[in-house]
């Protein structure tokens, strides 16, 4: 298999044709789309268990009373609807655990059909509940479809990196997000009581699950594998050259070839990295530790209360629930546009600061947002301004928390380790969504109008670990980055250093990387 490497040079060398960087052909388009179709599922069930919380919560006293003969008693239909909505982060655990393994066994590309199977299992459990008065079925349907969207949140953004060029990575890795958005938003607007989130068509709003896995079912086996993928995994450089000559919609991709090569030869000088070598190897401590906090201030961040609760957030503030179902739909909206915003800044302001800024705005609204909550029956318009703030709240997750997490742990690491970090870091992911989504109705129970404080103390100390960490990648190719740790350790002689380049220094080494290339 190894020995099909190197055969297209000599096909490449004749060939004159310019080579493409950032040019958005068919191929591409259709291979993002597809892709992203998975963001979308990510998204749709994220947001979808928002507005029909008072019908779900319902059926649950109607099934209990149809088989025992007798209502549920309140506290056990709190913690059955905690496990209910939590249980969709316990199945993104296993998923995002086995994404790495998932992503190198099958492929990119047949690793996301297959993961399909799933989500229209999911579906089927659904639609059918309501039919067979049982809410078990919901439940076990939530751990399918969380399993489902686990293993996209590794799949996704590895796959949409991978078949980018440098200068519109960021670009790409941003439309994860922009699927999620999308997802969100659409299960928002579906939500809304007059659609499907009424007490006869809840079930419907759920099962739609699996409209994106149909869609990705049907334009996947039109898309090429990750060239990258098939050259340093599979070692197959004719079948990572066609690809590229889809992607790109030209023969001339000896650059993205040549980088390839290099990252391969680089690879071969040490053993493939699993989870536990990676969790013991010092070079790699601290991009792995940067990663997951980076995950970690996603989901620490207070995000998840708004995205599974703001319906409740909304009407304890004293909006009525036709209007609460609509702000919420504002959430999304918001989230949606913001993402298309940033699209096109990833690869100009760079990930850091849209990141550091996004958490910052985060910090401040989120105390606006205790405030508004615990004065809103002393000062009658804060019942309005708890809707604004949480909405600006979002503005600001979406400017750089709410995509740049999963993008940049592909960035961190050549393709060794890559596989194995993306997966600790969405297990991380996973972990605090579950947590969020199973504590934050107790804490609104316990902390009442100050539930957001624990967060608001999240985020500063987020801000502080990144600000003084993180380093930039835009425009970098994954060598270069990883050269960087592995220069900052040599110099230090400390195996836990910092590597903190300023934009002119990662212009330097990103120029000489270049002219070494050549």
């Amino acid at each position: 298999m190894s020995s099909s490497l190197g055969n297209s040079r000599d096909h490449l060398s004749a060939d004159n044709a310019p080579p493409s960087r950032g040019k958005i052909t068919g191929y591409l388009s259709v291979a993002v789309f597809s892709a992203i179709m998975g963001s979308v599922q990510f998204g749709y069930n994220t947001g979808v268990i928002n507005a029909p919380e008072k019908k779900i919560k319902d059926f649950m006293n109607e099934s209990h009373t149809y088989r025992y003969d007798t209502p549920i008693d309140e506290n056990t239909q709190l913690n059955l609807y905690s496990l209910l909505v939590a249980i969709f982060a316990v199945g993104g655990m296993l998923g995002g655990l086995m994404a790495g393994w998932w992503a190198d066994f099958f492929g990119r590309k047949f690793g996301m059909l297959l993961n399909n199977a799933f989500a229209f299992a999911a579906g089927g459990l659904f639609f059918f509940s309501r039919e067979a008065h049982s809410y078990e079925m919901i439940i076990v349907a939530r751990l399918l479809i969380g399993f489902n969207c686990g293993l996209y949140t590794g799949l996704t953004p590895l796959y949409l990196t991978e078949i980018a060029t440098a200068d519109i990575r960021g670009a790409l890795g941003t439309l994860h997000q922009f699927g999620v958005t999308i997802g969100i938003f659409l299960s928002q607007i579906l939500g809304f009581p007059e659609i499907f989130g009424n007490g006869e068509y809840w079930h419907i709003l759920l099962g739609l699950c699996v409209a994106p896995s149909a869609l990705q079912v049907f334009t996947m086996p039109f898309c090429p594998e990750s060239p990258r993928y098939l050259l340093l995994t599979k070692e197959k450089e004719n079948d990572a050259m066609n690809a590229l000559v889809k992607l790109r919609g030209t023969s001339g991709v000896d650059d993205d070839l040549n980088e390839m090569r290099q990252e391969h030869q680089a690879m071969q000088s040490e053993k493939k990295i699993g989870i536990l070598h990676l969790l013991k190897k010092k070079s790699l401590r601290m991009p792995l530790v940067i990663s997951i906090v980076m995950h970690l201030s996603q989901q620490l961040s207070g995000i998840n209360a708004i995205f599974y609760y703001s319906f409740k957030l909304f009407t304890s503030a004293g909006i009525s629930d036709d209007l609460a179902a609509h702000a919420t739909s504002g959430i999304g909206g918001i989230m949606l546009v913001m993402t298309l915003i940033t699209i096109p800044l990833m690869d100009r302001i760079g990930r850091r600061t849209l990141h550091l800024t996004g958490l910052a705005g985060m910090f401040v609204f989120s105390i606006l947002i205790t405030i508004t909550l615990s004065f809103t029956d002393k000062v009658p318009w804060f019942d309005t301004a708890n809707v604004v703030v949480s909405l600006v709240y979002v503005v600001f997750f979406a400017m750089g928390p709410g995509s740049i997490p999963w993008m940049i742990v592909a960035e961190l690491f050549t393709q060794g380790p890559r596989v194995s970090a993306m997966s600790i870091s969405v297990l991380i992911n996973w972990a605090c969504n579950f947590a969020v989504g199973y504590v934050f109705p107790i804490m609104q129970k316990e902390l009442n109008n100050f539930s957001f404080l624990p967060f608001t103390a999240f985020l500063l100390l987020f801000w502080i670990f990144i600000y003084v960490y993180l380093p930039e990648t835009k425009n970098r190719t994954f060598e270069d980055i990883a050269s960087s740790w592995n220069k900052s350790q040599s110099e230090a002689g400390n195996p836990q250093a910092k590597y903190i380049p300023t934009e002119d220094t990662a212009i330097v080494e990103f120029q000489q990387q270049q002219r070494s290339n050549r």
